[in-house]
């Protein structure tokens, strides 16, 4: 799986600059998408941020290193990029939960966070309800929010924005605005360069912008849509999970890269659960002849 050999190579990568400098630009070149794309596929096929995965791994190598050698805590800070020893004291209690300098006594319990492996599994589990659609090209008009390509931050802002959102005066103005499909409401991030990147709470439509809000068309392309019934913060997430780990290796296509869209019902009063949707944009797999 030549995805997956990417990724592996990214993690590779990693590994081997714990105590140097990580771009997260040369990671996300050699797993062959942008920086946005690639911390966001990788959160959710590893279920962590690449931030917090990166900062595990050298919490990790950092205690090794406190246990095994007389090295100075500020010396194994600064190995491991932390010119501050308040952020660093900080980074291992987070991991450990204790001090750098605790982590040196004998018997002391630690964590160790192992290298990612990726690999695809047979799981054996519940079916994937999907469809293909073609589709051409859509335009959504809503209001959004800057994301900004660490993950992490997004994944704190993100439910801000839709809890304002719904309490808001504007959630059923965009309610109104729906008339093409998907039908619904609509939450989809977009990314055109590193500092132009937005999260829209939005509508399929082809009515005129209200003052405040934005408009953005979505180029035609071919969509994989999974459909839910459940929690949608968890289905939601569990259906980008799966599909790269289970549909995408196995389906003939490849991930395009366009904005990915989430489908809610449209409803008066703020609820958890329901049918929601999740479209993917996809593209047959280029033939390699041999």
């Amino acid at each position: 799986m030549e995805w997956l050999n990417n990724l592996s190579n990214a993690i590779e990568y990693i590994e081997n600059n714990l105590d140097k400098e990580i771009s997260y630009e040369e990671a996300a070149r050699i797993a062959c998408y942008s920086t946005f794309y690639f911390q966001r596929m990788f959160s959710y096929v590893a279920g962590i941020p690449l931030s917090n995965y990166i900062r595990r791994r050298r919490m990790t190598q950092a205690a090794f290193e406190l246990q095994r050698t007389d090295k100075k805590v500020i010396d194994i800070a600064l190995k491991y990029g932390y010119t501050s020893p308040t952020s660093f004291n900080r980074a291992f209690q987070n991991v450990h939960g204790i001090t750098p300098a605790a982590a040196r006594n004998m018997g002391i319990t630690l964590n160790a966070y192992p290298p990612i492996k990726f690999s695809v599994k047979v799981m054996g589990g519940s079916a994937m309800s999907y469809y293909i659609a073609e589709k051409e090209a859509m335009r959504i008009v809503g209001i959004r929010t800057p994301l900004v390509e660490d993950m992490e931050e997004n994944q704190k802002s993100v439910p801000v924005f839709w809890n304002n959102t719904l309490q808001g005066q504007q959630f059923s103005a965009i309610c109104q605005l729906s008339n093409q499909e998907p039908q619904g409401i609509l939450g989809v991030s977009i990314y055109q360069s590193p500092k132009d990147i937005f999260y829209y709470i939005a509508a399929a439509t082809d009515k005129p912008i209200p003052t405040g809000m934005y408009g953005y068309e979505i180029p035609a392309a071919t969509w994989v849509v999974f459909e839910n019934d459940g929690r949608f913060k968890e289905n939601v997430q569990s259906v980008f999970q799966r599909f790269y780990i289970e549909w995408l290796p196995f389906s003939g296509y490849e991930y395009a890269g366009l904005p990915d869209i989430e489908v809610y019902p449209i409803y008066e009063k703020k609820t958890l659960n329901g049918h929601s949707e999740v479209w993917i944009a996809v593209k047959k797999k280029r033939r390699v002849d041999l």
